[in-house]
Order: C-alpha cells, then structure tokens, then sequence
C-alpha cells in the first residue's frame, strides 16, 4: 500500500471535483431543446450526465420525437450550438464556483511542492480554469485531443502522471465519477473519490464531499 510520505503529484479531475460545469452543460442543452421545441425534463438532463455531445443530442432529439428530421450535417450544427451556448455559460463563471474547500487545498498543495495536473477530458477545461482564476495552478493539462480513449480506460490518468514525470504510484488521482475511479485504478495511481461511498466503492478513498479533501485527511487515509 502507498504511504503518504510517497505522495508527490495530484492528478485532478475538473467537473465534480474543482467546479461543477455539468450544471451548465444541462442548462446548454436545455437551452437547445427550448429551441427545437423538445420539452425537457428533470428525467432527461439527467440522462445526459457523462455522455458525449452527439449522444446527447440523439436523447434530446429522440425524447422530442425529431431523431429523422435533421440530416448529420444538421446535427453536427446542433450540437456546435450547444457548445456556443455552453461556452457562453462558461464565460459567466467566477472564483466563486470553485466547490467549497478546494482552494485552500490547491494553496495547501502548492505550498508544500505538490505536482498538480489536470486530467479533464473537456476541450474547454483551459477556458474554464481561467474564469475560475486557477490557470496558475495547472501549468500541465492532458489534451484531451491526444487521447485513443475516455474513461474508464486508464491512458488520461497515465498521461496526467508523465506530465509530472512520476511514477503512478507517487500520484493520486481525484475523481467523482465511478469510470473516473476505474481510470485512476488502471493507472496504478490511488484514487480518491468525492461522493457517494456505494457507488465509488472501488475507490481507495472516498470523501463525502469536497470540503472533506485536506492533506490531513488524505494523510489519515494512507498511513
């Protein structure tokens, strides 16, 4: 088992874990299906947590019965729209949507000469680290146009090792998700979730929520 002393690099995941965007990617998506006429529902936005862009417009568009009203070029549109919805969303964040503890652990982190990478497999993950005022913090990000995989597969939580140039087992990777989990697993890094303890249950740690993330903790936890 890793001790703590070994410790050397953090490996974060963005959503669920520093802010939470996935309520902007509802209200973008909401927006979209306002547009196209799709009434929406607590059951559907739900239903798009974790799925990719165009997956999502096939719910959204399916939920409204229109799956075979637009051609693939149209949709493809769609979905950039969302994006542009999203992004204007976004541009409206401040500090003040980083979830509660976390900037103090980032501080604590940096001032004790942690390594710190992110590992979001959002294009937008840059954009969003600088309405947040946390671009210094994250001089290395795995581009997410470099992967062959997503989660579960380990390769993002690999890469966001190398960036640091640690072994795996010097890191630890903080998830919210269970195929997040899985990842850091498979990359021999030790995973802390930040959740739900049945559903994270693979985790080597879970914190019921970020507040709870502390080095004292996470200290407790190893040794």
């Amino acid at each position: 088992m890793t001790k703590f002393a070994d410790i050397k690099g953090f490996v974060f995941d963005l959503d669920g874990v520093i802010t939470d965007t996935s309520i902007l990617h509802g209200t973008a998506w909401h927006q979209l299906a306002d547009s196209l006429g799709v009434t929406w529902t607590k059951e559907l936005g739900d239903g798009l947590k974790g799925i990719s862009r165009m997956d999502s417009l096939e719910m959204i568009l399916k939920a409204g019965h229109k799956e075979n009203d637009y051609t693939q070029a149209q949709k493809e549109e769609l979905a950039a729209q969302k994006n542009t919805n999203y992004v204007a969303e976004v541009d409206k964040m401040t500090p003040a949507n980083i979830l509660p503890g976390m900037k103090a652990f980032l501080d604590d982190l940096r001032a004790k000469g942690y390594q710190l990478s992110l590992a979001s497999a959002s294009k937008n993950a840059p954009r969003v680290l600088g309405k947040l005022g946390l671009t210094d913090y994250f001089p290395k990000i795995v581009d997410p146009a470099s992967l062959k995989h997503g989660k579960p597969d380990p390769e993002i939580y690999t890469k966001g090792a190398e960036l640091l140039n640690l072994d795996p087992a010097q890191c630890i990777g903080l998830e919210d998700a269970a195929a997040g989990v899985q990842a850091i697993n498979g990359a021999g890094e030790t995973s802390l979730g930040i959740g739900d303890a049945t559903e994270l249950g693979a985790a080597d740690m879970v914190f019921a929520d970020t507040s709870a993330v502390t080095l004292a903790n996470i200290a407790k936890h190893l040794d």
